[in-house]
């Protein structure tokens, strides 16, 4: 595929995939509110679903494809990207206080997923339908012990006298905006701002795919290489730029939460989902390597919450942000 085709495939896959998932969230979440379903289990289900839908577009797309490297390489990938560069910038922008429950389940979790990445990849060299099925149950059990968690801290919250604070919402500026958030109290516009989201997340991804796999082509780089840096930064720009604005505003209660429940949904799911359309090959010299940097990654996380005292600061976000440096330095030197 020539250039000039393979970039705009990229720069139009991407716009759709971000732009499709908001659409897919909002007429999703709007749904589940007016069919009464707490803000709680939609925060848990829905919107964790929408931050990880442009990687499971890609993956799965990848998969259908057999371009297998650049699955694998879009999952662990992601993972290395939002835990090194994005919680790393972040933390030199601001301290991240780390939450008592990202500390009690989602790092042990994330780091036992990503362990079962490697152990599943090594034995067979791929993930096969049924190591896929087994993610997709464990993800399952980890979804059932989330909500259990969020329903045990919300009745203590309601023990002690805290009230829930509604968000407060934006008052729409401009014409456009005011028709939207009006057309977003009719159920019929609802339910066509999800298809319209999930249509789009689909059509980006495999756009994206497609100009992926011609930009390795043009430059004669594997696909591995550029699921590992192109798609997976493309994939993970809404969280990189959700948390570094955050951590600006000093909004950073939830951000390390937010990054690594979006990293187990990209093992559990998206790996999981692909894996179902096509055996993910794991090359020893390759996909291994990567793999095993995702996980180390993870465990080099928790060791910087447990030295800065269960927060992240600018020391250990600099820390992360030179092993991100150096792990791209060796893809592109060996």
């Amino acid at each position: 595929m020539p250039l000039y085709v393979s970039i705009p495939f990229i720069i139009i896959g991407f716009t759709l995939l971000v732009k499709g998932a908001d659409w897919f969230v909002e007429g999703a979440a709007g749904i589940a509110k007016k069919l009464k379903i707490p803000a709680l289990v939609i925060g848990l289900t829905i919107v964790a679903f929408g931050t990880s839908a442009p990687e499971l577009a890609v993956s799965v797309t990848s998969a259908i494809q057999h371009a297998t490297d650049i699955s694998i390489g879009n999952v662990v990938g992601s993972n290395i990207v939002n835990i090194l560069l994005i919680l790393g910038v972040s933390a030199l922008i601001h301290n991240l206080p780390v939450q008592k429950s990202s500390m009690h389940l989602d790092i042990p979790a994330l780091i036992i997923f990503s362990a079962l990445l490697v152990g599943l990849g090594v034995w067979g060299y791929a993930l096969a339908w049924y190591d896929g099925l087994i993610l997709l149950i464990l993800m399952c059990v980890y979804m059932a012990l989330l909500f259990w968690n969020a329903r045990k801290e919300q009745r203590e919250k309601l023990a002690r006298g805290e009230v829930p604070i509604e968000e407060e919402k934006e008052e729409p500026r401009g014409k456009l905006q005011k028709w939207f958030a009006k057309m977003e109290e009719k159920t019929w516009f609802l339910v066509l701002l999800t298809l319209v989201g999930l249509a789009c997340v689909v059509g980006g991804g495999t756009l994206l795919v497609d100009g992926a796999r011609g930009l390795a082509e043009y430059f004669g780089v594997s696909e591995r290489i550029i699921g590992l840096t192109v798609v997976a930064i493309g994939t993970s720009l809404p969280e990189l730029v959700t948390s570094v604005v955050a951590a600006k505003k000093g909004e950073t209660d939830i951000a390390v939460g937010n990054i690594i429940g979006s990293n187990i949904f990209n093992i559990a799911l998206v790996a999981g989902a692909a894996s179902l359309f096509y055996p993910l090959t794991f090359t020893v010299a390759g996909n291994l390597v990567d793999a095993l940097v995702a996980l180390g990654a993870a465990v080099l996380l928790l060791i910087l919450i447990l030295l800065s005292k269960k927060s992240l600061k600018k020391p250990a976000g600099a820390v992360m942000v030179l092993a991100f440096i150096a792990y791209y330095v060796y893809l592109f030197l060996v």
